[in-house]
């Protein structure tokens, strides 16, 4: 009977495997966390190590594609905004953080719709309410206190009367606010991307034996790099965002003085950007005489909902200056002002102003910009009466002018990676 069973065993155990454990199914996730400067939803790579992160984050995205035991089930972007602005404001900024992390992944790995799901917290006071906990702020019982039992709206008769954020901004003359404003906050401007796995488990066999008489040498496996090889393309890490602009102000267009200028992002709605125009028209038989030549240099700062969506749009406020050369004569009396010859610093007029402008987006990679200045306008200028074929010189005058000295009605081409506006009703 003994030896009965040894044979039984023995020929249970002459397979390649002797057993395998049930296969175990359960769910597993990988997560990502994007951070974005107050009042913006623009990715940028190298704040707070952003790009690295996401860059890993891919590399493992396209590890768990290659899986067989992975199954992808859900993709979630969480766009969320610190208590800071209005309701309004922050709902849409959280939603747009969410959808251009999404945008970005989609450069570099192609996910479809049914898996994704972008949602829009707003505020997110359950993430400000963890923070408070883990931290030592002052007043830190009171914050929580507000927190845990103060609706974020309070109404009456149908009118907000109070609320959440209004407490929090009042208590202790606002000393609780102001630290969480430069401690807490930062970390609540965010985009949280989640992803769902189905992972199947299946066990090294218990037992396994080898019969063949001949083993093939084993060749370690050494994975490719995360980047190597993408079926969109794309490789390598991201790259920077750069935004700039090609312009011409119509105006002068119009007036036929061909212009052209460049405008350039620096970051936080800050840019430069500089022009220059020339025109050189004269019909002596006509008297005719239509010459100015000139440049300017501006720089500008772009605020606002559309400017915290997109660089180069929306309202901006900034300041410029401006030197000039012209020659205007229309058949009768002329004025030069800025006559070439000489030290060229003492002929050109000049003009310095702030201006205010908004930048409107027409189609994917234009905007319309109206711009208008106010400021000084200084320099010399000649006055002359054309007669006999000749200019004869009246008076010379000195330019002392405060009012408008700037207006731009300008076509903007917009150029750059990622510089371009969305079309309503398509993919962000």
């Amino acid at each position: 009977m003994k030896i009965a069973k040894w044979i039984l065993l023995l020929f249970l155990l002459c397979g390649c495997y002797a057993g395998y454990g049930q296969e175990r199914t359960f769910a597993d996730t990988l997560d990502l966390q994007v951070h974005f400067r107050y009042g913006y939803s623009i990715f940028e790579p190298e704040l707070n190590e952003n790009g690295a992160r996401i860059d890993r984050f891919i590399g493992r995205l396209w590890e768990l594609r290659a899986d067989t035991s992975y199954s992808i089930e859900a993709l979630t972007f969480v766009g969320a905004a610190s208590p800071e602005g209005n309701a309004v404001m922050n709902s849409r900024l959280s939603a747009r953080r969410a959808e251009n992390i999404l945008a970005h992944i989609r450069t570099r790995l192609e996910l479809p719709d049914s898996l994704v799901r972008v949602v829009s917290l707003g505020v997110d006071w359950a993430g400000l309410t963890a923070l408070v906990e883990a931290s030592q702020m002052p007043y830190r019982d009171e914050v929580l206190d507000i927190l845990y039992h103060t609706p974020e709206w309070i109404l009456r008769d149908g009118k907000i009367v109070d609320g959440r954020k209004r407490r929090l901004e009042m208590l202790r003359g606002g000393q609780a606010w102001w630290y969480m404003c430069e401690h807490l906050f930062p970390k609540l401007r965010s985009s949280d991307v989640q992803v769902v796995c189905e992972v199947v488990r299946r066990p090294e066999p218990l037992i396994r034996l080898e019969v063949c008489d001949t083993l093939a040498p084993r060749v370690p496996f050494v994975p490719a790099p995360a980047y190597a090889v993408r079926p969109s393309g794309v490789a390598g890490p991201s790259r920077k965002p750069f935004y700039m602009a090609l312009k011409t102000n119509m105006l002068y267009d119009v007036l036929l003085v061909p212009n052209i200028g460049a405008e350039f992002y620096v970051g936080r709605g800050w840019s430069v950007g500089g022009s220059w125009m020339y025109a050189w028209w004269s019909r002596e038989k006509s008297n005719f005489f239509w010459r100015i030549y000139g440049g300017e240099l501006n720089v500008r700062k772009y605020f606002g909902r559309r400017a915290a969506e997109k660089p180069l749009t929306g309202h901006h406020l900034g300041v410029y200056g401006t030197i000039f050369t012209y020659d205007f004569e229309l058949g009768g009396r002329g004025y030069i002002g800025g006559e070439p010859g000489g030290n060229l610093w003492n002929k050109m007029n000049y003009a310095v102003g702030v201006e205010y402008g908004y930048s409107l987006p027409i189609t994917r990679r234009l905007n319309l910009d109206f711009t208008l200045g106010l400021g000084y306008w200084g320099g010399e200028y000649k006055i002359y009466d054309p007669e006999d074929g000749h200019y004869v010189w009246k008076e010379t005058r000195q330019r002392h002018w405060l009012g408008p000295t700037k207006a731009e009605v300008s076509l903007v081409w917009l150029l750059g990676r990622g510089n371009f506006n969305e079309k309503k009703g398509g993919r962000r």
